[in-house]
């Protein structure tokens, strides 16, 4: 992941409104929140959803689809090989059930992307301690180049 991708992931999660931490936060955490954040609107979408709530449902689906975007544009396409071609696909299926979600006001497709978001975040929440420090070491060296 360059540090460019992730700045631009950063903005998206600012836009967010979750801009607390954001500065501090390395390229692991941000990614996290990102998770965090994309997991919160379609849950919140579905509540809106159960109350026929359209404007809201959509609104709150846009923003999940909107965060996954930012997850797509912070995966780093040269460094990451097969798994960040993996996850880019799995990220536009993402957006792609999140609009039929809403358009078929369906919240078994609401549950089928969290649950996959939550198995992205399961497997990046296990990343070794030793890799994330690592990682935010090269990420510190390539902003000061």
């Amino acid at each position: 992941m360059s540090y460019s991708n992730l700045s631009g992931a950063a903005k998206m999660y600012q836009q967010v409104g979750a801009q607390s931490g954001v500065a501090q936060a390395d390229a692991h955490r941000l990614i996290q929140m990102l998770l965090d954040g994309a997991l919160d609107k379609i849950s919140v979408a579905k509540g809106y959803m159960e109350r026929s709530d359209i404007a809201n449902k959509g609104a709150n689906i846009s923003w999940a689809i909107s965060i996954i975007d930012g997850l797509r544009l912070s995966l780093d396409q040269e460094q990451g090989g097969e798994i960040a071609n993996n996850l880019n696909d799995l990220y536009d299926y993402m957006g792609r059930r999140l609009v039929e979600a809403n358009v078929e006001n369906n919240p078994l497709i609401l549950d089928e992307v969290s649950s996959l978001l939550n198995e992205v975040k399961g497997a990046w929440e296990a990343i070794p301690e030793d890799v994330k420090l690592r990682h935010n070491a090269l990420q510190v060296e390539e902003q000061n180049r």
